[in-house]
This record gives C-alpha cells, sequence and structure tokens, in this order.
C-alpha cells in the first residue's frame, strides 16, 4: 500500500471515529476519558490506590506505577523529535485541548496499554479491570479528533514494550510479596 493511500485510509477512519462524537453522551464519555488520561493521570491515581489498598503487593503497585510513568515520559521524549502535528481543527474540530501541538504517538494510548501490562502482571483483576477503559480511552483520543489512529497504535505498542521490559521488576516484586507477611516481615516456616 502506497503512502498517499494508507493516510487517506487513516483520515477516513479518523472521520469516522470523530463522526461517533456528535452524540452527545459519546462525546461526554470521551471527554471525561481524555480528561482523566492526561499526563497518565487515571493511571498512576490506580496504581498508587493499589500500593495503599494491597500491602501484600505494595512495591509491585509502587514499580508498576513507576513504569506507567516512565512509558509516559518516553512518549514525550518521541513526540519531542517526531513532531507530527495534530489533525487540522479545520478538518476535525477537536472536542477537547491539549497539552501540546504534536501527536505521535498518543501519550494517553502509551500510559494507557502500559498500565494494562504492568497491573495484569500483578494480578488477574487488574489486566481484567485495565483492559476495557484502557481501550475506550485509545478510542476517545480518535474520537475527541487529537490523534491519528498510527499515533494511538504506536502510543499502545511503546507503552506495552515499556512496560513488558520492565515485568521482571514487577515479577521481583510478586515474589518478595509471596514471601513477606503483610507488615513486610518474613513469615516463618514450621
Amino acid at each position: 500500500m502506497r503512502y498517499a493511500d494508507w493516510a487517506g485510509a487513516e483520515r477516513r477512519l479518523l472521520a469516522v471515529l470523530r463522526g461517533c462524537g456528535r452524540r452527545t453522551p459519546v462525546a461526554t464519555a470521551a471527554r471525561a476519558l481524555s480528561f482523566g488520561g492526561e499526563h497518565g493521570a487515571l493511571w498512576l491515581a490506580a496504581g498508587l490506590t493499589g500500593a495503599a489498598v494491597d500491602r501484600r503487593r505494595r512495591t509491585g503497585w509502587l514499580r508498576g506505577t513507576a513504569l506507567i510513568a516512565g512509558a509516559h515520559l518516553a512518549s514525550m521524549g518521541v513526540k519531542r523529535v517526531v513532531r507530527r502535528p495534530r489533525p487540522g481543527a479545520a478538518e476535525y474540530e477537536p472536542l477537547v485541548r491539549t497539552a501540546g501541538r504534536h501527536s505521535f504517538p498518543s501519550s494517553h494510548a502509551t500510559s494507557a496499554a502500559a498500565a494494562v501490562v504492568a497491573f495484569g502482571a500483578l494480578h488477574p483483576a487488574g489486566r481484567r479491570l485495565a483492559a476495557p477503559v484502557a481501550a475506550a480511552m485509545c478510542a476517545s483520543r480518535l474520537v475527541v479528533g487529537v490523534h491519528y489512529p498510527t499515533d494511538v497504535a504506536a502510543g499502545a505498542l511503546l507503552g506495552a514494550a515499556m512496560a513488558a521490559l520492565g515485568r521482571r521488576w514487577l515479577g521481583a516484586a510478586r515474589e518478595g510479596a509471596a514471601h513477606d507477611g503483610v507488615g513486610g516481615e518474613r513469615r516463618r516456616t514450621s
């Protein structure tokens, strides 16, 4: 497929998804997800909440949160190098304001995918809860008209890869939690 064909297909897909934002309930949900995902806030808050509530896996939750933050920072670095402009406001009037003018990769998608991988490595329920919210957040960036589909795909790949690279670090925390008591003391085996 030639670049012009690919770019045209991407713009058509964006137009369809952005068109979904004309419906008030869809626009409201997309705006809320976009707002919650700004700078990875939803995922960072979820990780810190997990650390506060799940004392046995506290270190894992904190490490997972650090992986999400690191993935988000990496996406911001890539944006500064690539410098792809966001979709034109004349074509796709955005439903939200953005923190920056560059779109590749989507930092929302990066932190969302990193959360799915990191939280899923900590607990199966983490993946079951995070995955649908992450998918909706990724789609929301297209519905609000501030990213192209390849921005979102690249962001999700970057976030998943960054968190996957840190799985060993998360695994060490999880194994340590299995050996530690709730208060961090070693369990006695008799």
